[in-house]
């Protein structure tokens, strides 16, 4: 059965059925109401909701949640996610699986509260400081808000690194009709390295971050990247549309997607062969994909919500084999279909 939910909300309830027993946040537009949600509906599933002093607060009991081997989120907006940084990275550099929440909005600064996809550089290149990557997946609709959440705990837990989620105020604030997964259906794995009583049964655990000495901690970040590129291989996601015989290819992810799909039907209904790639994941990159497009595509349209942050991924992905063109707005405005379908019509 479907029911309706607003974006927010439905990602706050699609945690809690994927065992998700512990959110810590911080309210900030356009993302306040899914930690209204959680602190509604954390108490009668026996989870604890704590709203934090500050979005460093939030993070921090993330990890300490994540280090005790439990599922534990947080959720926030774009500079509530830089207050975060840290966090994340001390979370990766200790190799501990969780799930952050950005729905995006505009900025740099304060910016503003309507929809942006500016924080992509953020999420994918530079969530925190060192080296270490974390997940990213773009859902485009609520439904596949609801699907990703699942994946990305399961999948932070399988890697043991971070993962998030990134929407954008659009989504966030959309309502459509979705169906959820059955409660009490989420397997939760075993994890025997984190710090959690254990009664003399194994041997004591620390989680950490701090090495001392350079060649331990070269060794530990080369062994994390040998399972990033594991990670590379084996989760890169991504949907075709029209991508058969397309000679010019859009690409585009989350709410921009949509945009980019309405305008590909328009073109094709004037005779213009156009396709789309939808990247579903962002880290790692969907490059396998663009790479098998590339070897028939004359072009690529990149549509985001920024002043084109992902143009050089998409260049790297199809080894700059064809042209790659932007198309975008910025600030918290929205493309149009009209908009998409005049730059499709200047470029073939």
């Amino acid at each position: 059965m479907k029911v309706l939910m607003k974006g927010n909300e439905a990602l706050a309830e699609a945690a809690i059925r994927a065992g998700c027993r512990h959110f810590f946040g911080y309210p900030i537009t356009p993302q306040t109401e899914l930690a209204a949600y959680m602190s509604k509906r954390m108490p009668k599933v026996g989870g604890t909701y704590l709203q934090a002093e500050s979005e460093i607060s939030a993070i921090n009991m993330v990890l300490g949640a994540a280090s005790a081997g439990v599922r534990a989120m947080t959720s926030s907006s774009s500079p509530g996610i830089s207050l975060k940084s840290e966090g994340i990275s001390y979370m990766a550099g200790s190799d501990l699986p969780a799930l952050i929440i950005n729905v995006q909005r505009g900025g740099p600064g304060l910016g503003g509260i309507q929809p942006s996809q500016a924080d992509y550089w953020q999420a994918t290149k530079a969530t925190g400081h060192g080296d270490f990557q974390i997940l990213v997946f773009a859902p485009s609709t609520v439904q596949e808000m609801v699907d990703l959440v699942s994946d990305a705990f399961d999948a932070a837990d399988r890697w043991r690194m971070p993962a998030m989620i990134l929407a954008d105020g659009m989504l966030g604030q959309m309502m459509e009709p979705v169906a959820l997964p059955e409660e009490g259906r989420a397997q939760l794995v075993e994890k025997p390295w984190a710090a959690a009583g254990h009664g003399g049964k194994r041997p004591h655990n620390v989680i950490n971050s701090l090495y001392l000495t350079p060649d331990k901690l070269e060794e530990l970040v080369a062994a994390r990247y040998f399972r990033y590129d594991q990670v590379k291989r084996q989760e890169q996601r991504a949907e075709t549309y029209l991508c058969e015989d397309a000679e010019l290819i859009l690409v585009a992810y989350g709410a921009s997607a949509r945009v980019a799909r309405s305008a590909v039907n328009q073109a094709r209904e004037r005779g213009r062969k156009v396709g789309l790639i939808r990247p579903i994941t962002l880290w790692p990159f969907p490059a396998d994909c663009l790479q098998e497009a590339a070897k028939t595509a004359k072009a690529f349209l990149s549509v985001e919500m920024s002043m084109g942050q992902m143009v050089d991924d998409v260049k790297l992905a199809i080894d700059c084999k064809a042209p790659v063109h932007f198309y975008g707005r910025t600030g918290g405005m929205i493309p149009t279909p009209a908009g998409v379908l005049e730059e499709i019509e200047r470029l073939v």
